[in-house]
């Protein structure tokens, strides 16, 4: 066997080995979506992880990897040209 296919049966079944990394999506969710979801994100209570779990979930996901208000830099103005309001924004990270 050639050194360079000794190489490339080596490096394949290092990188065979590794752990795959798990997909994650986030969504933004507006505060008058009509779900109440706000209300449990809004102030870190008691709910908002049971809310965020559901809404991955919803969603074809994971449980919700993080949750909680959206950074307005991260709000595209396209979001504003679709006719969003200033209300206030939330985002929930979802695993696969």
């Amino acid at each position: 066997m050639t050194r360079f296919a000794l190489a490339t049966l080596l490096l394949g079944s290092t990188l065979s080995a590794l752990p795959a990394t798990a997909e994650m999506r986030s969504f933004i969710v507006p505060a008058n979506d009509g779900y109440g979801v706000a209300d449990c994100l809004a102030d870190g209570s008691a709910c908002g992880r049971i809310v965020a779990d559901a809404w991955c979930r919803a969603q074809g996901m994971g449980a919700a990897a993080s949750f909680g208000p959206s950074d307005p830099v991260e709000v595209t103005a396209a979001i504003a040209r679709a006719g969003a309001t200033s209300e206030r924004t939330y985002t929930i990270t979802c695993n696969e």
